[in-house]
């Protein structure tokens, strides 16, 4: 059953999508098209040659098999078979034997993230106090810039963009300060805003890049709750907070016959929302390797994709984590921004669930549980704690930009990049670039 407000943000989606496909020139079906011919820009012979590096004998029979099961992602583009551009490598990722494969020959090692958390995450468990449970703050100045390229618009036509900002109502996100922006006319999106952005408006020039561009500072706590089942009270199934995070919302929380069965099996006799999490977060690190993700538009249940196609990027699995925790009976949403780890940032997406009786705690699906963990409460950390190497913009996916944007995003589930549109339609991810630039204060 929808909640009430679902249902109205649903009916506002539904008219703002049909008042932006009213736009002149406008059409979603063609749209699409452009984005999916972006993702899939593979040829056969670039995959194969890919493939070819860790298995010299690979045989047509085997590239069917891979393509059949999901693990080599393709489609017919304007007639021809493409390949997900970055298919090669996530096959390496996806397939169990080939991943076997590309471990024996490159060897496996610790990425850049994971061997800062494996110094952060002891920081913050020692050291992780008060109400919000948080500590180890690092300070970060951040230069984000984005830059549509030239003659994208038309001379002189106004080009609005939107940059992602750090939220200032979570509480583990402390002394945000905006100290410069590009444009001496902009506008900071409310806290109500669930995607928190700097917006600005620049015109076109002839032959010249269009360049946007924010430089601020913030400060970045770890949490970790220590979550013990004791401390775990039942839940007010009549309060407005159980049943707004518990219900379905569309485009993506959906309770399917499939993730309803999911959902029983591994929930199958337990009652405490603590086991039921962690037997749900347990399953999806075990079966669901990380993938580089299709363009989050481009698919029309996310949670639905992850599970037939047995992989996901960090959106895919915490919103698979999110569907089966509300299913289950356990509040989650989304929270996303950027991981800023020194040897690793990049954009990334985790979620939080709610316990009565403690609060709020964030679970990051993607990092699951931690190869490098050296004890029960680094095993369990990425469910009730997060690192110190975040910057959180999101406390909701696919919501209202402010001020409100006329054409659908470029991406319409998160905001991490930045969005760009005109009078003539939205700027796909093909006509601008973007880059940060982090500098570690402490």
């Amino acid at each position: 059953m929808k909640n009430t407000l679902f249902i109205i943000i649903a009916l506002v989606a539904s008219l703002t999508s049909l008042k932006a496909k009213d736009h002149k020139n406008y059409c979603w079906d063609k749209d699409l098209q452009h984005r999916k011919a972006c993702d899939f820009t593979r040829s056969r012979e670039e995959v194969v040659n890919y493939i070819k590096k860790y298995i010299p004998k690979v045989t047509d029979s085997q590239i069917s098999a891979w393509e059949q099961s999901g693990a080599l992602e393709c489609m017919t583009v304007n007639g021809q078979k493409k390949y997900f551009r970055n298919a090669a490598p996530n096959l390496f990722r996806i397939d169990p034997s080939c991943a076997r494969i590309k471990a024996l020959k490159d060897g496996v090692s610790l990425s850049g993230s994971e061997r800062d958390d494996a110094i952060n995450i002891p920081e913050i468990i020692s050291s992780a106090t008060g109400p919000y449970r948080i500590g180890a703050p690092k300070r970060m100045r951040v230069t984000f810039t984005l830059s549509v390229h030239a003659d994208a618009v038309p001379a002189g036509e106004k080009i609005r963009c939107w940059l992602p900002f750090p939220r200032t109502d979570i509480p583990r996100q402390k002394d945000v300060r905006l100290l410069s922006v590009s444009e001496k006319k902009y506008q900071l999106a409310p806290e109500t805003c669930q995607h928190s952005s700097v917006y600005m408006e620049k015109k076109a020039k002839a032959g010249q890049p269009t360049v946007f561009s924010e430089t601020f500072e913030y400060t970045s706590y770890g949490a970790w709750f220590n979550l013990q089942e004791e401390d775990i009270k039942p839940y007010d199934t009549t309060s407005a907070l159980y049943k707004t995070y518990t219900a379905e919302r569309s485009q993506h929380i959906l309770f399917t016959p499939e993730l309803r069965q999911l959902a029983a099996e591994l929930t199958e006799g337990e009652t405490h929302p603590l086991k039921k999490a962690r037997n749900i977060f347990r399953y999806i690190t075990a079966n669901f390797p990380w993938a580089s993700a299709l363009e989050y538009s481009t698919i029309d249940n996310i949670p639905m994709y992850v599970l037939k196609n047995r992989h996901g990027d960090c959106g895919q699995v915490s919103l698979l984590f999110i569907t089966l925790c509300r299913i289950s009976g356990i509040p989650a949403h989304f929270q996303s921004g950027l991981m800023m780890h020194p040897h690793g940032s990049n954009m990334h997406d985790w979620s939080e669930i709610y316990f009565e009786g403690i609060g709020w705690v964030p679970v990051d699906q993607s990092f699951g549980i931690p190869v490098y963990a050296r004890n029960d409460a680094e095993t369990w950390f990425f469910l009730g704690g997060i690192d110190s190497w975040r910057l959180v913009a999101n406390q909701d996916y696919g919501m209202e930009m402010y001020p409100k944007k006329q054409f659908p995003r470029s991406e319409t589930v998160d905001f991490q990049r930045g969005e760009v549109e005109w009078k003539g339609g939205n700027l796909y991810f093909d006509q601008w670039d973007y880059h940060w630039d982090i500098e570690y204060l402490n």
